[in-house]
């Protein structure tokens, strides 16, 4: 029975379940359920704290778990990253006083306040930046008013709160992080692993594609295709006036109104587009 980390909160939690959801496996009903059991699919989901899940699992307790690449990273363990997840995106960057700082070399000798020690000590130790790392567990944007630190560092999503506390974003991104299936180094992978990221996979691939139908003449079905190419080749059925065919085929979601657009003008007739619930690719 594989083991999987699940985050038990935070803006994480809701959207993994919802994807192991989408992806065939059993889920919790109540919240405070830590522990539960997904016989049919032979795994055992725990429910941490999304800080602890890299914890568990470079240590070999756990199989695998979904976490933030950022608190991965910070966590500093003996894991590694299978894939990325598709949501739960954020920005780890410097902020300070508006108008105090506009680069990162300015930071050297000064005091940095972050939740994420681990992984802004070794951003700064591969840029030669001496500066002190001050360790809170939150609400760092508080800490240059109180005298804390000169600087932060903190993952941003729409910089509100930072603006609200009189700061500025300042230097490039520090790391662009998302939700991630992170699985232990060392000894077998769990037979439970591939399925899962397969699953997963299909779940993605599900969101960003929908199926799309059309008829055609069949003297545009090559300039039709050429629209709808599909992921390997679209599926064309004959239909019983010998001058049209039906066509099938994948596309992109953001995609799908364009292509609508030009396979009208083009000629095609019963154009229709369907969800994508699952699928193996």
């Amino acid at each position: 029975m594989i083991r999987v980390a699940v985050p038990n909160k935070g803006s994480l939690s809701e959207s993994a379940s919802e994807m192991l959801s989408e992806a065939g496996y059993r889920q919790r009903r109540d919240t405070r359920e830590l522990v539960m059991v997904d016989p049919d699919n032979d795994v055992e989901f725990f429910f941490l704290r999304p800080r602890d899940i890299a914890v568990y699992v470079g240590a070999g307790t756990l199989d695998v778990g979904i976490t933030g690449r950022d608190l991965f990273l910070d966590a500093q363990v003996e894991a590694r990253e299978l894939m990325s997840l598709g949501f739960g995106a954020s920005t780890f960057r410097f902020a300070g006083p508006v108008g105090d700082f506009t680069d990162v070399a300015q930071l050297d000798g000064k005091r940095l306040a972050t939740s994420y020690d681990g992984l802004l000590r070794a951003y700064l130790a591969e840029r030669g930046i001496n500066a002190s790392v001050v360790r809170l567990d939150g609400a760092v944007e508080s800490s240059v008013r109180l005298g804390v630190a000169d600087a932060i560092a903190d993952v941003v999503e729409t910089g509100t709160t930072l603006r609200a506390a009189g700061m500025e974003i300042f230097g490039e991104p520090i790391l662009k992080s998302e939700a991630v299936l992170i699985g232990r180094t060392g000894g077998d992978p769990h037979p439970g692993l591939d399925v899962l990221i397969r699953r997963l996979r299909g779940v993605l691939v599900a969101r960003q594609y929908v199926m799309m139908d059309y008829d055609i003449r069949r003297e545009l079905v090559e300039q039709a295709a050429a629209l709808t190419p599909g992921l390997e080749s679209p599926t064309v059925s004959p239909l019983r006036d010998d001058a049209w065919v039906a066509v099938r085929s994948m596309i992109k979601r953001s995609e799908t109104n364009r292509i609508m657009d030009e396979l009208y003008d083009l000629g095609a007739r019963a154009i229709l587009v369907s969800s994508i619930h699952a699928c193996r690719i």
